[in-house]
């Protein structure tokens, strides 16, 4: 990961009390949050309905003023033109002009980043290809389904080739193979350079795209940090061995109880559903090659579909 001589993000101390017509404090949505998102680090910011979330992302963009703490994004306060200039913003609902096409919504948002026109064409021919909107590029967004809106959401986020890409529930209505993509697009950004903030309630998402998470709860920060040191069960050992028959696991089992005192557990590891479904309706020899713009500086293929190797696994509780 680049270093950084600052954080893209950081909160510290960050509130905000909503109030009622007469100035009475109703809800306390965020309490002393202090959050530091790194360059190039894809961070998922997690929670139930009600933690604080989107209170939150409406801050870092400048939408919400908080009632105490302080902010800075890229480098730069919150309500900072020029920083708001290098910010991609998907939210959760893409409210879109349905009576638009993808390529006159994506023309549209690149002539208010003050593109060109022969700019704002080569960018929105890009954005088409990555998202996989060429063969409906002319057609009216409002009879798109859910996951169709929500790729033009995506690449209207990417037309000014963000440093920060904050995205909210970026693969809500997708099909598996939908999101599977935008989960690989997250991952090129990334490697690209690009500085990752999202959002989801798709846990097996955040666990498959994000470097660190943050869990908020009523407001509260109540857990951050690598999603494998936060997942780690330190009272547990797995062993996988490859190609192990099921009279010798039983053996290695039983000496294993027999040397520890403690019950062994045998399984055999599984693949993802995820997984599965995409090697189920994958096509034999095909991968699909995403059409990265240029400006984001990485190309991306789906994953591999090769076998899961047999294998036993042995968890020592």
């Amino acid at each position: 990961m680049p270093a950084s001589k600052s954080p893209v993000i950081e909160t510290r101390g960050l509130r905000k009390v909503f109030r009622d017509f007469w100035r009475r404090p109703t809800v306390e949505a965020v309490k002393g949050l202090d959050l530091t998102i790194n360059d190039g680090e894809v961070f998922g910011l997690l929670g139930p309905n009600g933690s604080g979330k989107s209170t939150t992302i409406k801050m870092l963009l400048g939408l919400l003023r908080p009632t105490a703490g302080t902010i800075r994004v890229l480098d730069s306060a919150p309500d900072d033109t020029h920083a708001k200039a290098c910010i991609g913003y998907l939210p959760e609902v893409s409210h879109l002009h349905t009576f638009l096409t993808p390529r006159e919504t994506l023309m549209y948002y690149a002539s208010l980043f003050g593109l060109s026109r022969a700019q704002a064409v080569q960018r929105t021919r890009e954005l088409l290809a990555m998202v996989d909107l060429e063969h409906a590029a002319d057609r009216a967004v409002g009879g798109f389904s859910k996951g169709m809106a929500r790729r033009v959401g995506l690449a209207q986020a990417l037309v000014n080739a963000p440093r920060l890409l904050i995205l909210d529930e970026p693969t809500s209505g997708l099909d598996p193979i939908g999101s599977r993509e935008v989960k690989d697009l997250v991952c090129a950004l990334a490697k690209g350079g690009v500085t990752v903030l999202m959002t989801s309630h798709l846990l097996a998402d955040v666990e498959d795209v994000c470097d660190r998470v943050a869990i908020l709860d009523r407001g509260v920060l109540c857990a951050e940090g690598k999603i494998a040191d936060l997942l780690r069960q330190p009272d547990a050992v797995r062993f996988e061995v490859e190609g192990l028959d099921e009279p010798d696991a039983a053996a290695v089992r039983a000496e294993l109880e027999a040397r520890t005192g403690r019950r062994v557990r045998q399984e055999y590891p599984a693949m993802s559903l995820e997984r599965y479904f995409l090697q189920v309706v994958a096509q034999d020899g095909q991968q699909r090659t995403f059409a990265m713009a240029p400006f984001l500086g990485a190309t991306l293929s789906a994953p591999e579909t090769d076998p899961t190797p047999t294998s036993n696994s042995l968890p020592m509780t």
